[in-house]
């Protein structure tokens, strides 16, 4: 409830004006709705922290948005240009609609009194490319988006971004409005809202508009991940837990990063990979979406919904025929071998080792801050489940050959390697008496389950040196130069590097 909303310690309102932007409206893992709820209300901490800017633009959009900003990476450049092109073939010039460019309208409504939130006036901005008439009578919001997905945008976020567009100032309120989605990627458009003034300020009232914006406004849930490396909230946020030394390097005055072992598999291979992967470019389907990393997904998307929302009940070698989970597409021999590996899955599953539904944590987010690195380091374990009062952490690989693994695992999956430093400085909590490591390997002919004891000094000392091997030569990295070779062929953000040799150009 709003009343019960409050902040943490070491933070001041420093104003009575609410100002939300369009981006809080979207329902998405990457935001922390305590943070937006602060940072919308005004508050400010206490202590501000200075950290160094990066040297690079840092966000794949800002090209295409400013004539100016950073200096750009190769690979954002490259994005940038591609979407200038798209944009102008799909918007060409129209002399019976012109439209012209228009800085972004702020819609304000002031109260003649403080509220139960103690805010005296309510601002909505928006985001986007923003054009009207001459006359001031048509607006529109063209909405960049890097692709146009199957799900359309929350009924709220439409209905605050027709009501800015609308109502906002400044200039002349028209009277006509039209919100339109725009992808990057391919020129593809999709129309969110066409209609009057009057009709803009209607469906925010009626479609969910003012629930949005409470949302919002009171949300109190606190979620640590990639947002907290720009968060001014880091130093007082009650959730976020620190690991100082976790990643080895020390190199003060360094920007806040986020990192994982994601990053640093795709760093060593190439660090200009890493990088447009971290702007979020989009990726060739033909290269990341293959039938077989398709398996994978869908294998682990499965279990993941069954040990997480299912019943405590161990996985048994009863496998549905249509066992696929919606949104994944696999061939027919595909969906068979998957089949086959969820049935060997049923001779190792965890729950047999569980008591009750807090026991289980199924591809939980794990984050620590490395306050000597000054590294989000962020994690998702396919499964953290309690075998007695002690944590165990596994991880689960999907193999179509009947070979074992390979003797070194650590070496084999660096994610193992962050699992046994976590466990062995006692991160996760619980007692240290059963906490380990497991890994689970299905095959056609059956499943292996290596179990790694992160106590023992050999395997603390391999883990350690491998997760400083994968982090070094990042946290000191400003430029993030392409290392271009046999690697390009498998990249799957090879369309945006002019260094690349025989990568292939599909998305």
């Amino acid at each position: 409830m709003p009343g019960f909303w409050s902040p943490p310690e070491g933070v001041y309102r420093g104003s009575d004006v609410v100002t939300v932007s369009l981006g809080m409206f979207k329902d998405t893992a990457y935001r922390c709705p305590a943070a937006d709820a602060m940072k919308a209300r005004g508050y400010l901490p206490r202590a501000r922290q200075e950290r160094p800017r990066e040297v690079l633009e840092h966000f794949a959009l800002g090209p295409f948005m400013k004539p100016r900003s950073g200096p750009l990476h190769d690979g954002l450049r490259q994005w940038s240009a591609h979407a200038r092109s798209v944009y102008g073939a799909a918007f060409p010039p129209d002399p019976s609609r012109p439209l012209t460019e228009v800085d972004p309208w702020t819609f304000r409504h002031r109260l003649p009194a403080a509220d139960h939130r103690g805010a005296g006036e309510y601002r909505i901005t928006v985001w986007g490319r923003c054009l009207r008439s001459p006359d001031g009578t048509t607006r529109e919001l063209r909405l960049p988006v890097h692709r146009i997905g199957a799900a359309e945008p929350r009924p709220g976020q439409v209905a605050a971004a027709a009501l800015a567009t609308a109502e906002g100032l400044p200039g002349p309120l028209p009277e006509r409005v039209r919100v339109v989605e725009f992808a990057v990627l391919d020129g593809r458009t999709r129309v969110l809202f066409e209609g009057t003034r009057e009709k803009a300020v209607e469906q925010y009232r009626t479609g969910g508009g003012p629930e949005a914006l409470s949302a919002v406004l009171d949300g109190q849930q606190y979620r640590p991940g990639p947002s907290c490396a720009g968060c001014a909230y880091l130093p007082v946020c009650p959730v976020l837990r620190k690991a100082p030394g976790l990643l080895g390097p020390d190199t003060p005055g360094r920007p806040r990063r986020t990192w994982s072992v994601t990053n640093g598999r795709s760093y060593r291979d190439c660090p200009a990979r890493d990088h447009m992967r971290r702007l979020h470019l989009p990726a060739a389907d033909a290269v990341e979406r293959g039938a077989a990393a398709e398996r994978g997904r869908a294998v682990h998307a499965y279990l993941a919904q069954r040990h997480g929302q299912g019943s405590l009940r161990p996985c048994t070698v009863d496998v549905p025929a249509h066992w696929v989970p919606a949104g994944f597409d696999l061939p027919a021999d595909e969906q068979r071998l998957g089949r086959a590996l969820l049935r060997h899955h049923a001779a190792v599953c965890p729950l047999r080792r569980v008591r009750d539904r807090s026991d289980v944590r199924a591809e939980p987010r794990v984050v620590r801050h490395d306050d000597t690195a000054e590294v989000i380091v962020i994690a998702e374990p396919d499964l953290l489940y309690r075998d007695g009062d002690s944590w165990v952490w596994r991880e689960t690989k999907t193999s179509a050959h009947g070979a074992r693994p390979a003797q070194d695992l650590l070496r084999a999956y660096p994610q193992l390697a962050l699992a046994v430093l976590l466990l062995s400085r006692g991160d996760l909590g619980g007692s240290a008496s059963r906490a380990r490591v497991e890994l689970e390997i299905l095959r056609p002919d059956g499943a292996d389950l290596e179990i790694i004891d992160p106590y023992a000094p050999a395997h603390r000392t391999t883990a350690a040196g491998l997760v400083r091997d994968l982090t070094a030569g990042w946290h000191r990295d400003d430029d993030y130069a392409a290392t271009p070779g046999e690697v390009c062929t498998r990249c799957e953000v090879a369309r945006w590097c002019s260094a690349r040799t025989d990568a292939t150009d599909a998305a």
